[in-house]
């Protein structure tokens, strides 16, 4: 090719026209050539009334349309007017990970009488996934139209997606208008229209390889400075918006500009799952979603995307149009005042305040008229705001929920909820704060309507986001929590703060707006109370409040763990820090639910294990000491596992033991009894109590009892060779019936201590006594008397006999260990 073609053309067409006339007819003849890389297609828009014709050897092949791949001249017959038939040219553009293989150029050949025909210029573009290919609309723009119109320069672009389900068409355009670019997902096609008589306007857009998208399509759109409107339309418009689908539009707002989203032309589907759904997405800022009929926001956040989201689509019912809209957005310069009007009086307690970040910024707010740097809101007022941009401003709210007495407080929870704010506010909101206050001997519970929560811990980060922080009145931190944890209820036994932001500072999200439930219940026993209810082989971290800093000195804390049956708990103390205690101690202790005894019990002068498994619910129990230095803080990794049998696990060892045995017993024994047996029937020897053997054969034999042969034995067993043994043992008491200790065997063997007083000596211990076991209340020796277990319940721990005479505060305040408790 020449310099002049060195633009890659879509096609290169050698055509040799011969117009004869044949009576009334037109006989049209075209000899085409194809160029290299692409196809071309010849149709009919008439039907069989306009057949096109393929010479091939001495006779014709006619049809309605004709396809030519290759790149050798085709001559092609045709009997009727040009501009019925439509000349379609496409070609492949293929996109690695890194680049394209070409662009897009549309370009006559300038030698080539095209201007009759029809003609439809196609590229099919395919990227390798899971990347997009992106087209570059920037030197032109495109403006979207239904489908119906056409464009006033006769150039109409059609942008489509393939899909498994088929092709989607994205939209129909136009030239000169704010669309910037688009991306497609894996494969798709870009095709201009120009119609008969009309000439092509040379041009090229730019291809290259885009994003990872996550939606079907994905539209840049470039506002305009000063005041503009534009017109977006949903895929295959005015049809239905593919089932389950995701569209995302992508707008690019000039500084100092405000955009207003309105939906219009809305058809709404019959969904079988889900929901639809429009999300906005802003730069730093947490996502905002909305159903369709909902009033949408004026996002005065620079630049912003939008994704329609569609439902799962019940096809079957009758009457469902499915889902299509068309978008209107609309901009304008924010250098004048935007008035916005805020009224706090339905929400009692709640206090707004808008503070302005950079004094070097243009932005003035002012609240009834009057200029100020930091506003606050707390009943109806008039606000404005002039050139504020999102960056410049900061909202954050604070309410105050306080209880006096008890019997006064709320019977229900009071929903921590994030306020509804006007849209008019120049930036979302970034954090609220609830005080909450309960009466002198109360306790503030704590529990999320959305599901237990965890702590954020190293191991355990928060991945959502939203973050909530517990704090105590003074400011000192209990801990950070997020939701999707094992923590189904705190109790704070002060008063305390709960705040609510965003990870990483972003504007909170409407998908958390409902926070936390809050309750005033009666005072509890230690100053903090954790719920807790795990997954199997799911860890949990536990940290105690304030970490890292440490406990509060005298400071008390409990979890109330459940464990499922058949399932034990695996507790390990990590990042254990243990102050030098200048008063009383530090103490971990592990009680199981409704027992009296303690699983484990660890102070800071001791050394123990650092794990332990614990198979029923438990109450894991930790204060803190007052320290002169250092500080007190454990994070405890709590892991369920399930648990075997123990019994079933006995049983099956015995008798595998028992099989092992009698099978040695069958293999080694009887053969030796069979062999033993053989011998003695030649050779006997006789058991004489006097200690003399005579063996059979010896001359000294006495024979005073020839006649007699009771005294000769072929075997003899075990327990006559020991006799005199037992009847020495019966005549000193040991065994025998004369035995008053002497019982039979009636039930399991126990392991017991003999009873000593301090009176007596050893001489009256008794030793070796053999006492059955029976199932009686009385088990061992008589416990002391203690008081009775408390089941697991709500502001319940039960207290060990040191710890009953723990000092309480009849105020709000720490549980205290007694002076000098060692």
């Amino acid at each position: 090719m020449s310099s002049s073609t060195a633009r890659v053309c879509l096609l290169t067409l050698f055509l040799t026209c011969i117009v004869c006339t044949v009576g009334q007819s037109v006989i049209n003849k075209v000899t085409i050539t194809p160029e290299r890389g692409t196809t071309v297609n010849i149709s009919s828009t008439v039907g069989k009334s306009c057949e096109v014709c393929r010479r091939e050897g001495r006779s014709n092949r006619c049809s309605t349309s004709l396809v030519f791949k290759d790149n050798a001249p085709v001559s092609v017959e045709f009997r009727c007017a040009r501009n019925v038939l439509t000349v379609e040219i496409s070609r492949n553009i293929e996109c690695n990970t890194k680049s394209c293989s070409g662009h897009i150029i549309q370009a006559d050949s300038g030698s080539l009488p095209l201007l009759d025909f029809n003609r439809k210029f196609t590229w099919n573009l395919n990227a390798s996934a899971p990347k997009a290919f992106k087209i570059d609309f920037t030197k032109t723009g495109l403006r979207q139209i239904p489908p119906s119109e056409r464009c006033p320069d006769g150039h109409s672009y059609t942008l489509q997606a393939l899909q498994t389900t088929g092709k989607v068409a994205v939209g129909k355009y136009c030239t000169a208008g704010t669309i910037s670019s688009a991306q497609i997902l894996n494969l798709g096609s870009f095709s201009l229209e120009v119609p008969a008589g009309q000439k092509l306007q040379n041009g090229q857009f730019d291809v290259s390889v885009g994003e990872e998208i996550k939606s079907l399509a994905k539209i840049t759109v470039t506002l305009p400075k000063g005041t503009s409107s534009s017109e977006l339309l949903s895929p295959n418009y005015p049809d239905s918006f593919p089932d389950d689908d995701v569209m995302e539009w992508y707008f690019q707002v000039p500084k100092k500009h405000k955009t207003d989203i309105q939906f219009m032309n809305l058809t709404q589907p019959s969904c079988r799952k889900k929901e639809t759904a429009v999300e906005y997405h802003s730069k730093g800022r947490a996502a905002l979603v909305l159903s369709l009929t909902e009033v949408q926001p004026h996002p005065n956040w620079g630049n912003f995307s939008m994704t329609l989201r569609n439902c799962e689509m019940d096809r079957g019912r009758a009457g469902s149009p499915g889902l299509s809209l068309s978008v209107k957005v609309s901009t304008s310069n924010t250098s004048s005042p935007v008035l916005c009007k805020v009224d706090l009086r339905k929400a009692e307690g709640l206090s707004l305040y808008i503070e302005k970040l950079r004094p070097a910024s243009d932005c003035e707010m002012k609240i009834n008229s009057v200029t100020k740097e930091k506003i606050t809101v707390t009943s109806n007022s008039d606000l404005s705001f002039q050139d504020c941009l999102p960056e410049d401003v900061r909202v954050t709210a604070m309410r105050v929920i306080e209880c006096k007495q008890l019997k006064d407080c709320p019977k229900t929870p009071v929903r921590l909820s994030l306020p509804a704010l006007p849209s008019c506010l120049p930036a979302p909101l970034s954090s609220v704060t609830w005080i909450l206050r309960p009466p002198q001997h109360g306790t503030v519970e704590l529990t999320s309507p959305t599901g237990p929560l965890k702590q954020s811990l190293p191991g355990q980060p928060c991945n959502d986001s939203v973050l909530v922080k517990l704090a105590e009145d003074d400011g000192i931190a209990i801990g950070n929590f997020c939701p999707q944890g094992a923590i189904k209820k705190i109790q704070i036994h002060t008063n305390m703060s709960v705040t609510v932001s965003s990870m990483g500072g972003k504007a909170l999200s409407m998908c958390y707006k409902n926070v936390l439930d809050a309750c005033f219940k009666e005072e509890i026993s230690e100053r903090y109370i954790f719920t807790v209810s795990s997954k199997k082989d799911t860890p949990v971290l536990l940290a105690t409040p304030g970490w890292p800093a440490g406990m509060k000195s005298y400071s008390t804390v409990s979890w109330i763990v459940s464990v499922p049956p058949k399932m034990k708990a695996h507790l390990m103390f990590a990042n254990l820090s243990q102050p030098k205690c200048s008063n009383r101690h530090t103490n971990i202790r592990v009680q199981r639910v409704n027992r009296l005894e303690e699983d484990y019990s660890r102070r800071e002068d001791e050394e123990t294990e650092s794990e332990i498994v614990v198979s029923e619910g438990f109450y894991l129990n930790m204060s803190n000491c007052m320290p002169e230095r250092g500080h007190f803080s454990v994070i405890t990794k709590l892991t369920l596992r399930e648990s075997k049998n123990p019994l079933l696990t006995i049983v099956l060892s015995v008798v595998a033991a028992l099989l092992v045995t009698s099978v040695i017993v069958l293999a080694v024994v009887c053969p030796m009894i069979n062999k033993k047996k053989k011998k003695l029937n030649h050779q006997v020897s006789i058991y004489n109590p006097s200690g003399t053997i005579f063996l059979p054969g010896h001359t000294n034999f006495p024979k005073t009892r020839e006649d007699n042969e009771s005294h000769v034995y072929t075997t003899i067993e075990d327990t006559l060779v020991y006799t005199h043994l037992l009847r020495k043992g019966k005549e000193t008491g040991v065994y025998g019936e004369s035995d008053p200790s002497y019982k039979p065997f009636t039930g399991h063997t126990v392991s017991q201590k003999p009873l000593v007083s301090e009176d007596s000596g050893a001489e009256d211990m008794e030793i070796g006594v053999y006492h059955p076991f029976r199932y009686s209340s009385q088990q061992g020796p008589p416990l002391p008397v203690r008081p009775p277990s408390l089941p697991l319940v709500d502001n319940q721990i039960y207290q060990t006999e040191d710890q009953s005479q723990e000092e309480r505060s009849p105020k709000l305040g720490p549980r205290l260990e007694p002076e000098g408790g060692d």
